[in-house]
């Protein structure tokens, strides 16, 4: 893990994690709590990714994933799912250019078959301009489920048997790994989840195995730099064994 320098803040320093992946939630809630329209909660939420992305990448952490739309959001009203799809759009259109010039790598994880071809344009311009960078990977995961990741990966694996290309004895769990759609990028050291619910929520559930879980009463728009610092100094706080006995291992 990479340690930054507290030096010129005189703060203690901190293990951070590699992979931090976040359930950004709370938005339709913080929008309410103000008595205005759950879409400025979304649009609310955007402008929370785009301070967090920068402080990440200013903290040392090199892959950030971000559960942006499940493939159950599917089942909110149309007007909702609409302006989610505008803000991806947004998002893209607005954003690229700086995360292109700061190194950042974009990735977008999920099925792709039923979103507008304009998204799937501009997801596939993100992927290429910015898939040499090195400096943060951004993994966004959109119109993505778990469980439809590990039975899409299966399928995979299942017709490669039928070709014959492998052999079902020398199946492993890299193999199922290397067919997921993070297939690349380390499992997450680190989740979050905003708004106070805890749970996963379908998000990364083979990858989750052995990640720290770390759940905030904080809506996503209201999560700060400041709150995923706080985050990162609770999983210094926790032993990560990986079922071994002994000290603790870092990742």
């Amino acid at each position: 893990m990479l340690t930054p320098d507290p030096s010129a803040s005189g703060e203690q320093a901190f293990d951070v994690p590699r992979h931090v992946a976040i359930i950004m939630d709370g938005n339709g809630r913080w929008a309410a709590k103000r008595h205005l329209p759950r879409k400025l909660g979304h649009r609310q939420g955007v402008e929370a990714v785009r301070v967090i992305v920068r402080a990440a990448g200013e903290m040392g952490i090199r892959y950030l994933t971000l559960y942006g739309f499940s493939s159950e959001n599917w089942k909110r009203p149309a007007e909702e799912v609409s302006d989610l799809m505008g803000l991806l759009r947004l998002f893209i259109r607005r954003d690229l250019a700086e995360l292109h010039q700061n190194g950042v790598q974009v990735r977008i994880i999920g099925e792709r078959e039923h979103l507008e071809p304009d998204i799937v344009a501009l997801i596939e311009e993100a992927e290429t301009l910015t898939h040499s960078n090195d400096q943060l990977k951004l993994i966004i995961a959109f119109n993505y489920g778990g469980q439809n990741e590990i039975t899409s990966a299966v399928r995979r694996i299942a017709r490669e048997v039928k070709a014959g290309t492998l052999d079902p004895e020398t199946i492993t769990q890299e193999t199922v790994a290397a067919h997921l759609d993070t297939a690349g990028v380390p499992d997450p050291d680190l989740i979050i989840r905003t708004s106070g619910e805890k749970r996963l929520s379908n998000f990364l559930i083979w990858q989750s195995a052995y990640a720290e879980l770390v759940f905030t009463d904080v809506f996503w728009p209201d999560f700060s730099p400041e709150r995923l610092k706080e985050a990162v100094l609770e999983y210094n706080m926790r032993d990560r064994r990986f079922g071994a006995v002994g000290e603790p291992v870092k990742s």
